[in-house]
Order: structure tokens, then sequence, then C-alpha cells
């Protein structure tokens, strides 16, 4: 059935009892060993089957609430705040995918150090390729052009309008440059207002929604990727950049610091900082060569955040886990 009710909570609820029924009703005859469960929108049903199936419960908490906002200050977000520190309670291990959010997690829900665990999120290269350097979304790009490309949501935790202050300065040293901020949200409005107030509207693209294969063309055509978060769990977008082979520049926020290391593999700059976003993105374009460089090293680096290793890591932590609670490894139960 599908979830209703008057609010966003009483709608979770009520996916909560769904997915609680359906669940109960497949465990008559599937043997779970474990629950897995990701984000506070499933701590109803995730605590529920823990202790109704007598079984162990894993957590991952991709992002906090007071992360998100700075703080907790509405009723909202402190009712979704008390869930994640619920389901954090309840599990027997939490997973993150940053040393950033494993110190938020810690400090936020009080949670034991040795209760937390970091494991990176991963990408497939071979989801990255394109087949051409055109896309439909943008302009094919001229030989005097330097692109500088955002992609992801438009939310101001992701930084957008520091990157569009930096743009004056950006377009004054290199006034061919074009400046690609790709993907939705509420906030694109506000943004494409933020252009013209800023007088660089006609060198700032807004292309909206793009596709995987349009997303790989866009970076196949980068000078520059650039990713400036104020609050960044992890950043797979960056690792997506890298593997294409763009050059990237981040913002020291959150899990981004795990995936750059300013001056070796990309650049990174003080979150929130338009000064410092605009001089290392001037610097890469002034350096094509040392900022392809740079890219490379990224791109040899990539297989570490491979999911075939990521996932047999996660394994590894549901066998402890199934070990420490049944005294056997989950592998010979699956059997």
């Amino acid at each position: 059935l599908r979830p209703h009710g008057d609010g966003f909570l009483d709608w979770v609820l009520q996916l909560n009892l769904s997915m609680l029924d359906t669940c109960e009703k497949l465990a008559r005859d599937l043997p779970f060993a474990l629950i897995h469960a990701h984000d506070w929108l499933v701590c109803h049903a995730a605590k529920a089957l823990k202790h109704k199936l007598n079984i162990p419960l894993v957590a991952t908490i991709h992002a906090t609430e007071h992360g998100r906002n700075n703080g907790i200050f509405s009723d909202l977000q402190h009712s979704i705040h008390k869930l994640e520190s619920e389901l954090c309670y309840q599990a027997e291990k939490v997973i993150v995918c940053s040393k950033y959010m494993e110190n938020e997690v810690k400090e936020i829900f009080q949670l034991p150090f040795e209760k937390v665990l970091a494991l990176p999120n991963g990408i497939d290269p071979n989801l990255l390729r394109s087949s051409t350097r055109e896309t439909s979304k943008y302009p094919s790009k001229l030989k005097s052009e330097q692109v500088v490309l955002f992609i992801g949501r438009m939310v101001r935790e992701k930084g957008v309008h520091v990157l569009l202050e930096a743009s004056p300065q950006i377009l004054e040293a290199f006034p061919e440059a074009r400046i690609v901020c790709a993907g939705t949200g509420p906030m694109l409005e506000e943004l494409r207002t933020i252009a013209i107030r800023l007088g660089v509207s006609e060198r700032v693209s807004f292309p909206g929604y793009v596709t995987d294969e349009e997303r790989n063309r866009l970076f196949a055509n980068a000078d520059v990727a650039v990713f400036p978060s104020l609050y960044e769990p992890f950043g797979i977008v960056a690792l997506e950049a890298m593997a294409t082979g763009a050059p990237v520049v981040v913002s020291d926020a959150g899990g981004l610091n795990d995936v750059v290391e300013h001056g070796r593999n990309g650049l990174k700059v003080y979150a929130g900082n338009p000064q410092s976003l605009a001089d290392q993105i001037k610097g890469m374009l002034a350096n094509p060569l040392w900022a392809r460089s740079l890219a490379r090293t990224a791109a040899l680096e990539i297989g570490k955040f491979d999911w075939s290793r990521i996932a047999a890591r996660t394994l590894e932590v549901y066998n402890q886990i199934f070990y420490d609670s049944k005294g056997l490894l989950l592998a010979q139960h699956v059997k």
C-alpha cells in the first residue's frame, strides 16, 4: 500500500509500518541473518524487526540533521535527530562514509569509539566513460573556452552560491571561461538570480538535470570540476570527476578531505570562501598541464574506492557481528 499521512513524519511512519509488515511476511520463509538500516527514515521498522526476529542490526548514517543544518532548530529537525540517535543506539555497529562523519556521529550521538566504522562510498569507473566530447545540454566547447564545471543538487549545502560569488574574479582573469552549474533543486531559480545580479549570467550556464551520459560528457569537457560544499559527508561526485580525468577543486568540508590531498591529486579551498575558491580555480586555468598532472594522479588512485573492495569489507563487518551474536560465521549460516 502507498504510505499516506497529513505530514512528512506521518508519511514516514506509514512507510515503516508497510515495510515492517512486508519484512515479517518474508521472514516466515527466509532466514534473515541481520538487518542493515540506512538512515533515520527506516528506524521504526529496523528497531521493531531487530527485537521481533531477535537478529542484530547494522546502521549506516549517510548524513545527520545536525550537520546539514549546523544545529537543531525546528521541531521537525528535533524529531529527525531523535530518530537518528535511536537508530545508532539500537545498532550493534554504525557505518559511516568518511573519517569526518565518524567524528561527527561519535560526538553528536555520544557513541563509543568501537561502535563506529568508516567505510568509503565507491564508484564504478566503467559507468563514467563518455563516447563523445559533446552534449546536447551544453553548447559545443569553443577552442578558446575553459570550462569550470559543477554538478550536484542546487541546495545551499553544496555551495553553488560560493562558486557564483567567485565567478566575477574568475571571468575577469579568463573572460572566455564558461561556468556550468548542472543539476536541479530548490535553490536553482535563486542561483540564476544571483548570476544576473553579479553580472555573469552570459558566461554561466544552468543546464538543469543531466543524464549519466550527459554527466560523463560534461566531465570530459571540463578544464576544472568544482565542488565547493559547505557540508559534505563524503562527496561521491568528486570521485566521479576524478575517475573521468577531470582536475578537481573541492572545499575542505567533511568527507572531501578523505578524497583530495591538496597539491597532489587536486586542490582544496576554505569552505564558504569565494576568494579562496577563485584563487585555486584561476591557478588551475592558468596552468593546464599542472592541472592535468593532478588529474592523472587522482585517476591512478581511484581503485581504492572500487565497490568490490568496499563490499568485501562490509561483509567482514556482517560476519563479525553475526559471529559475536550467534557464534557462527555468516557465510556458514547462508549456506
